[in-house]
Parts: structure tokens; C-alpha cells; sequence
């Protein structure tokens, strides 16, 4: 991924199928086809800038005023285009730092237990100790540095979209406000009439892109946790739908998720470490789906909630490419993972399984390879904060 900082060219910025779809969009919305290409044609076109560089010449259209709200479209969507690539930057070097700090410790972890082995027998239970709380530990401090990250991340991009999406917001609203003023000033012909309905959609549709990504902030928000305390009252409903949405978002929006949320009471919990629990197990059977076999037809992801007596009751679950059963003993191993280098910690299952038992739960994983994984949380409603060796 080139960095935000380079000239980035209309390629880098949007694949081909996506400037295909945009000057689609684009030609319905004008009284004839405009087209957007990155270099200049022969015949009458606007310059599109992004970051004070111009990136592409727009063409067509009924007029050049039509050109010219076209390219003030294009470029109020690159904007934010912009300001994903800058969070996607950011995010990549944030994991990349931190996996290969933990490649890093599990090396000295491998090498300090190698040491230990040629210890005399009457010092192999305290060698056993010592690693088992090492492990511990250097979960416990990826689990807080990720959560950390992740809040971090998502504080500075409310911060950031947060304000300029309301005055965008505002303004487009005043802005319909005078379309409607002007559209009683003009001469009432077909061409005018044609002209306010195209900008007035025009706006519509800007309103509901500053609608999306409020949401989009918004789950981030719930996610991360940002403005809740460590250990409070969750609803488990929002945290998994705020997850749902983060996951769908990860993966294009290309995930088969079927909700089955049933009304649930507010449990006493940890609202980061269980949104980033649920945010894992999608993940992982978003990953399974992507891995099973062509054949199987179109994957699916169902994810239930039930309310039992004083307890609440989640299931994940996914008819991917399921867990062979050589693995199946180590899933819950500390950086056990059947992906490729690079592409997996190890620790989602382990995070999500220490995450229920902190909150005096359980987890349940049944999985059949070629078939699926069902995972099934069970959450009490009233438990006691976890105590620091929890």
C-alpha cells in the first residue's frame, strides 16, 4: 500500500471496476453520459484535484455546469477516500509494528524455555510456572496494547470526521434550502426543472453519505468503548452489531450475515474485551467462508442471541471450511494459527477464551471440517469485576 503521503494517481485511488461503477453513477445522474479518466481527452473536459494535483480530466455531460457538479462530487469523494487511506496506513503500521514485536518475545519466550528444559528435574515445575505466567502475561499485554491501539484509532477518527461531517451536514442542508429558493426564481422550463431535480438528488445523496459515515464513527465509537468506563453495564446486542458492521466494512460488505438478536437485559462486563471477542470470532468465520471449497455455494454467517435465567446466550456460527481435526486441540493455543505467516496472530481464540472465563462465562467451539463452526458464548448477567488474575 503506497503511503498517504505520496501523489497518489486516479489508479491508486479507485480500481477499475470501481471508476467504471463512478462514471455510471455519475452519467445517471447528468442529462448525458460524463466520463472520468486519467488522462486528458481531446475534447472539452474539467480537471479533477486531489490534494492540489490533478488526477484526472472529467468529460461529457449536458453541460459545464454539469461537469462542474460532477467534479465537485468526485472530489468531495476522494476526500474521504483520502482519509481511509490515511486510517488504513495508520492501522497497517500500528499491526506490522506490533506482530513483529510479538514474533520478537516469542523468540526469547522459545529460547528462554529451551534454557529452562536443561534444568535439572527438581526445578521443572517451577521452569513450568514461570513460563505459564510469562505466556500469560505477554497475551494479557497484546490483548491491552491492541485494545489501546484500536481505541486510539478510533478516538482520532471521531475527532476527525466527527466535525467536518457536521458542518458538511449543515451546509448541505442550507444548501437545499436555496435550490428550492432558486428553483422558484428560474424560468420555468423542462431544462430547469430537469436541473433543481438533479441537484436536489445530488444533495439527498451527499446527506446520506454524511449519515453513513456518522454510523461508521459511531461503531467505531462502540467498539473501541471510548466513552464508556473499563468495567460497566454492556448491552451485548450493540456490541455485536457494532462489530457485525466493522467486520462487513473489513470485508467490502460482502459477508451473508443473518441476525437473530432476540431482547436481552444489560450484563455487568468489560465492554472493549468483549466487543473485540465478538469482532474475532467473525473474523475468523469471515476467514472460514473465504476458505471453503467454490463449490459449496454461497457462504453464510448466522449469529444468535437468547436470554436465559440470569445469563445471555451468543452463537457464531458459519458453514465454511470448518477446523481439521488435527487442530482442533490447539485452538485455544497461545499463537496457534493454520493461516499463512504474516496473516494471523494466533490469539483470537485465546483472547476469547480468557475474555469468558475473566467474566465467569463459557465458550463452546464445535466445528467439522468441510462443514462449519459453531461457537456458543454463555455470559452471565450479574458478575463480580474481575479480580487482576482473572
Amino acid at each position: 500500500m503506497r503511503n498517504f503521503e505520496d501523489d497518489p494517481t486516479l489508479a491508486d485511488l479507485l480500481s477499475h471496476e470501481q471508476l467504471a461503477r463512478l462514471n455510471q453513477t455519475l452519467s445517471g445522474l447528468c442529462s448525458a453520459p460524463v466520463t472520468l479518466t486519467a488522462e486528458r481527452p481531446e475534447v472539452e473536459a474539467t480537471p479533477v484535484e486531489f490534494n492540489l494535483e490533478t488526477i484526472g480530466w472529467l468529460s461529457g455531460g449536458g453541460s459545464a455546469r454539469e461537469r462542474d457538479a460532477a467534479v465537485a462530487m468526485v472530489g468531495f469523494l476522494m476526500l474521504f477516500i483520502g482519509k481511509y487511506r490515511l486510517a488504513a496506513n495508520l492501522h497497517h503500521d500500528a499491526t506490522e509494528a506490533g506482530y513483529a514485536e510479538l514474533q520478537r518475545q516469542n523468540e526469547a519466550l522459545k529460547d528462554s524455555e529451551a534454557r529452562y528444559r536443561a534444568l535439572s528435574g527438581q526445578l521443572q515445575q517451577k521452569v513450568d510456572e514461570q513460563v505459564s505466567v510469562i505466556r500469560q502475561t505477554q497475551q494479557e499485554l497484546y490483548e491491552s496494547a491492541r485494545l489501546r491501539s484500536v481505541g486510539q484509532l478510533a478516538a482520532g477518527v471521531a475527532h476527525e470526521i466527527n466535525n467536518p461531517i457536521g458542518f458538511i451536514g449543515s451546509n448541505l442542508r442550507v444548501a437545499a434550502d436555496y435550490v428550492n429558493e432558486l428553483g422558484a426564481l428560474v424560468p420555468e422550463t423542462p431544462e430547469n426543472r430537469e436541473l433543481v431535480a438533479d441537484f436536489h438528488a445530488l444533495l439527498t445523496e451527499s446527506l446520506d453519505g454524511t449519515r453513513r459515515i456518522a454510523d461508521i464513527v459511531k461503531d467505531l465509537k462502540t467498539f473501541s468503548s471510548i466513552d464508556q468506563a473499563d468495567y460497566t453495564r454492556c448491552r451485548v446486542n450493540e456490541l455485536l452489531l457494532s462489530a457485525i458492521h466493522l467486520v462487513q466494512t473489513e470485508y467490502q460488505h460482502d459477508l451473508d450475515i443473518i441476525e437473530r438478536l432476540a431482547e436481552l437485559p444489560d450484563i455487568h462486563g468489560h465492554p472493549s474485551r468483549l466487543s473485540q471477542t465478538f469482532f474475532n470470532l467473525l473474523d475468523n468465520a469471515a476467514q472460514a467462508l473465504r476458505d471453503a471449497e467454490p463449490d459449496k455455494g454461497k457462504g453464510r454467517i448466522l449469529v444468535r442471541t437468547l436470554a436465559r435465567d440470569n445469563a445471555v446466550e451468543i452463537v457464531i456460527q458459519d458453514n465454511g471450511c470448518g477446523i481439521p481435526e488435527a487442530h482442533r486441540a490447539n485452538v485455544f493455543d497461545a499463537f496457534f494459527t493454520s493461516r499463512p505467516v504474516g496473516s494471523g496472530t494466533g490469539l483470537g481464540l485465546t483472547v476469547a477464551r480468557d475474555t469468558v472465563r475473566a467474566h465467569q462465562g463459557s465458550l463452546e467451539l464445535d466445528s467439522r471440517e468441510g462443514t462449519g463452526t459453531r461457537v456458543r458464548l454463555v455470559l452471565p448477567v450479574n458478575t463480580p469485576r474481575p479480580t487482576k488474575d482473572s
